[in-house]
């Protein structure tokens, strides 16, 4: 049986968070509602007392008009090594299905990489991420049907698909140890 992933620092979400509303001018009421999330949820996580989702760090990206990762990056040092099983993840609320973060889109680049994990069961529904986001996927382990709403695709390990992320789409994992690479590219 394996360990389940390390959480996110609630420090690092918080001090995200509050950066980021303060650089678009929002207040916490403003926000929550361009979220769709309580305004006392907004205020718990920008505490550091929270415990965030995915579901909820997507819906508060998208309000403030950034990449996911804005959100959940940790400080980076100038060499990093992320080992298997190790990094900032976090969990989906509705599916086996947990996410981490590999490399944050420096300020030169508009890209984010991550490591998803997922067994069978639940698919992870994703909303439309902030416009013009292109998302890469590549297969590394299992079988996984991924796609937007109506366009979805199987793939099986060293397969590559791209779609737009700024539509609804999903991730399924249709074998046990599925695992892929996902580049989420913003134009």
């Amino acid at each position: 049986m394996s360990e389940p992933p390390a959480r996110l620092p609630l420090e690092w979400i918080a001090a995200s968070l509050k950066r980021e509303r303060t650089r678009a001018g929002l207040s916490l009421s403003e926000l929550a509602k361009r979220a769709g999330i309580a305004k006392s949820t907004l205020s718990q996580l920008e505490a550091a007392s929270g415990n965030p989702n995915v579901e909820t760090l997507w819906a508060l990206a998208v309000a403030l008009g950034v990449p996911f990762s804005a959100l959940v990056e940790p400080p980076v040092p100038s060499v990093q090594v992320i080992r298997a099983g190790e990094g900032p993840a976090v969990a989906a609320a509705h599916a086996d299905f947990v996410a981490t973060l590999l490399s944050a889109s420096p300020p030169s680049a508009r890209r984010d990489i991550y490591r998803l994990s997922a067994e069978p069961g639940a698919a992870r529904v994703s909303e439309p991420h902030i416009p013009g986001t292109v998302e890469h996927l590549i297969v590394s382990s299992g079988r996984v049907k991924a796609g937007p709403a109506g366009e979805e695709a199987e793939l099986g390990p060293g397969d590559y698909m791209t779609y737009r992320g700024d539509v609804p789409h999903s991730y399924e994992a249709l074998e046990p140890g599925t695992t892929f690479v996902l580049v989420m590219q913003h134009t």
